[in-house]
């Protein structure tokens, strides 16, 4: 401490009238300070530090050709499928409990095998007023979803107190990537003129001002403002490029000369047609040198006796690229690359960044991965990659894009890897409930209860029902309808259902809303049409995400989606066995799409009705004209896909023991296997196949499982045993 005994007393004395201290006072109390430091209202440096187990939802891999040339020991002879080796991330879920959890957990171990992070860019939401919504097909049009509940938090409310919160948010999770981040890696985080200067003053905290490299500026093509106006038009956002030390990989990139300097300085053409010029011979080549030039013809002797080498342009890389992007491909004219999803950067901008900071199988991470572009192009160029987001469809259209980049890759005859999507779902319901702290055992078993019977209230309030009492399976009531919810970590079972329905006759209760986050394979319908054989009305919902934030509950704008069903045959060819699909229903109600109360004349809107989506039209005369859109059951089908062998793969999951052991252990469940798949692309045949390829079946019985992805992005599976 460095204060004179009258500043001492200054301090005192502020402190006793309780009035804020002189920031002067900040560098004089403490003897390690930063060099800069941005302050806001809430900033902390607590970070998050849980470890939660992810959860492997599915994994895809593209059957490989025997045209392929199959690292040995890698792949399975007869599928051609990946079987060891790193698998790519595609995680959903809160990136910040990712992070933590990266960081924490035993996939840890699994990142730093492979070398660590080599590469991290994200793209965060730092457009306040930007509209996210996104094209949805259905049938043979097209409707405009707007953003979920999850997404407008993760996109918008974000922003609900201003700036601060934005930069609270950003703050925690840089911290975090700068853990994980390999010693010789480097990070690029892109935003916008609202908040470069912002973050750059909070990576220069975090990451150290030596670390700074530089600032690219990013050309969009497309301007924003009023050009002529009262503003000038903006079209160019800032790329922050930063790396974790002073050793970090760096590939110099090159652009193509323009033509202007071609025809100034490439005026020469040999006697085999190649352009060049010529250049000096510098006083410290060598006389061998200049034999091997004089040797391979390259060597020009000019008028005055003086000897140059010539410069081909085919052997040129032409100019190092610098700090301002012009040329960057615009997905106006993308070639059919843009796949409708929001604030979607180009595939080019994303293959020059990849291939600066990276090299070959060096892991690539983007944690506000959107669309998947970084996935896209990191699988292209040979990298392994982790991407997460927040958003359900992010996952869903990144999940069809890289399935269409393996099958692109194995049409050139190029190797990829197989990824899995996974998520903190199930356990960050665990940590909700429980988070881990050492009591005493009667006491962990009290606090689980109260933080239980919390959680259900949580949730009921969530349905907008009331709570009620003295029921087994019944916890509340909306409208003329009662409220069972479901188990917190378990899937909804069968027994429940009928302890559900028991509990209503002895109570003559007609009908009941059963809510769960997961409900049993092989549930629907048949136990809906046993009810209601006994005058039962069971309706399924889906809890969804949202209920973990409290900013959604208070505002009453969580919903929770109805919960679908699916029929398919099992068609057998001698051993060989395919599967069709034959119905999928889901009745999604008005409150699952954002109705306009107003139609203007002229203009349409897209409503939920009778559980079909309709499009209704208003002429100039004030007459409105429905079209149903949902005319057949697999218009609402996005995507499905078959795992011909279900339970050949346990889902085991990796944990940290107190004594940092890596363990495992198997959850019960499988992991689904994507064998085949068909799915509606903006960039290709919108048709969707309803039947699967053969697959020969080498055991005389199989469980089959089906896996649908509706318009929406909500996924229903159901498993079926079958036998030859």
């Amino acid at each position: 401490m460095k204060l004179t005994d009258n500043e001492k007393r200054d301090v005192v004395r502020l402190i006793e009238e309780g009035k804020n201290l002189p920031e002067k006072y900040r560098f004089l109390l403490f003897d390690e300070t930063k060099q800069v430091e941005l302050n806001w209202n809430g900033k902390s440096d607590d970070v998050a530090n849980i470890d939660l187990p992810f959860q492997i939802i599915e994994q895809v891999d593209e059957p490989r050709t025997e045209k392929v040339k199959l690292a040995q020991g890698s792949f399975d002879f007869n599928s051609g499928r990946q079987t060891v080796g790193w698998t790519n991330k595609l995680i959903w879920g809160d990136n910040k409990y990712i992070l933590s959890s990266l960081k924490n957990g035993s996939m840890r171990e699994e990142i730093e095998k492979e070398g660590g992070i080599k590469l991290i860019y994200i793209d965060p939401p730092f457009d306040v007023g930007a509209d996210f919504s996104m094209n949805v097909d259905i049938g043979e049009n097209s409707y405009e979803k707007k953003p979920n509940i999850l997404e407008h938090i993760a996109y918008r409310d974000t922003w609900g107190k201003g700036k601060d919160s934005f930069l609270s948010m950003i703050y925690e999770r840089l911290f975090l990537m700068k853990d994980l981040l390999a010693d010789d890696g480097s990070i690029f985080v892109h935003c916008d003129w609202r908040l470069n200067s912002s973050i750059r003053l909070i990576m220069e905290e975090i990451f150290g001002i030596e670390n700074y490299r530089n600032e690219i500026i990013w050309k969009r093509q497309t301007s924003s403002g009023f050009k002529g106006g009262k503003n000038i038009g903006k079209n160019n956002d800032s790329i922050l490029y930063f790396t974790k030390a002073d050793k970090y990989i760096f590939n110099s990139q090159y652009e193509s000369y323009s033509e202007e300097y071609i025809k100034s300085q490439y005026k020469n053409v040999d006697e085999n047609g190649r352009i060049y010029r010529t250049h000096w011979i510098g006083t410290k080549t060598t006389e061998k040198t200049i034999e091997k030039f004089i040797e391979t013809g390259r060597i020009v002797k000019k008028a005055d006796g003086k000897l140059e080498k010539r410069l081909y342009l085919d052997e040129q890389p032409g100019v190092a690229i610098d700090t301002i992007w012009l040329n960057q491909k615009s997905l106006t004219h993308d070639g059919g690359e843009r796949v409708g999803y929001p604030t979607q950067k180009p595939k080019s901008l994303l293959d020059r960044i990849i291939k600066i900071s990276s090299n070959e199988n060096d892991i690539i991470a983007d944690f506000f991965s959107g669309s998947g572009t970084t996935a896209e192009v990191a699988e292209e160029l040979n990298r392994k990659w982790i991407c997460s987001d927040l958003g359900k469809f992010a996952i869903h259209t990144t999940r069809k894009r890289l399935i269409s980049t393996q099958r692109n890759l194995k049409k050139s005859q190029k190797n990829w890897r197989a990824f899995e999507i996974l998520n903190l779902g199930k356990y960050q319901r665990q940590h909700y409930i429980y988070d881990g702290k050492t009591e005493r055992d009667e006491i962990k078993i009290n606090i689980k209860k109260k933080k239980e019977y919390e959680f259900k209230r949580l949730i009921l309030g969530a349905y907008k029902s009331i709570e009620i009492d003295g029921f087994k399976t019944i916890h509340g009531k909306k409208n003329d309808s009662f409220v069972s919810i479901g188990p917190i970590n378990q899937p909804l079972s069968r027994n429940h259902v009928e302890e559900v329905i028991d509990e209503c006759l002895k109570n003559k209760i007609t009908s009941v809303d059963i809510l769960g986050f997961e409900y049993e394979m092989g549930l629907f319908p048949t136990v809906q049409e046993e009810a209601k054989s006994k005058g039962i009305r069971l309706a399924y919902k889906q809890i969804p995400m949202e209920v973990f934030d409290k900013r959604a509950v208070s505002k009453d704008e969580v919903i929770f989606h109805d919960v679908a069903y699916i029929e398919f045959k099992p068609l057998f060819k001698g051993k060989k066995l395919s599967i069709e699909l034959i119905d999928f229903a889901v009745f999604y109600n008005e409150d699952n799409l954002t109705i306009d109360e107003k139609l203007s004349p002229g203009k349409s809107k897209i409503i939920v009705e009778n559980g079909q989506i309709i499009e209704k039209k208003k002429d100039k005369s004030g007459i409105i004209k429905e079209n149903i859109l949902t005319k057949k059951w697999h218009d609402w089908i996005d995507y499905w896909s078959v795992d011909f062998d279900y339970e050949s793969k346990p889902e085991v999951i990796k944990f940290k023991t107190n004594n940092g052991k890596i363990e495992e252990e198997w959850t019960g469940n499988y992991i689904f296997e994507n064998e085949w798949q068909s799915f509606r692309s903006k960039n290709e045949d919108k048709k969707l196949e309803l039947k699967s390829s053969e697959k020969e079946i080498l055991l005389g019985k199989t469980k089959v499982a089906v896996k649908v992805v509706d318009i929406f992005g909500n996924d229903t599976m159901k498993v079926v045993e079958v036998k030859l």
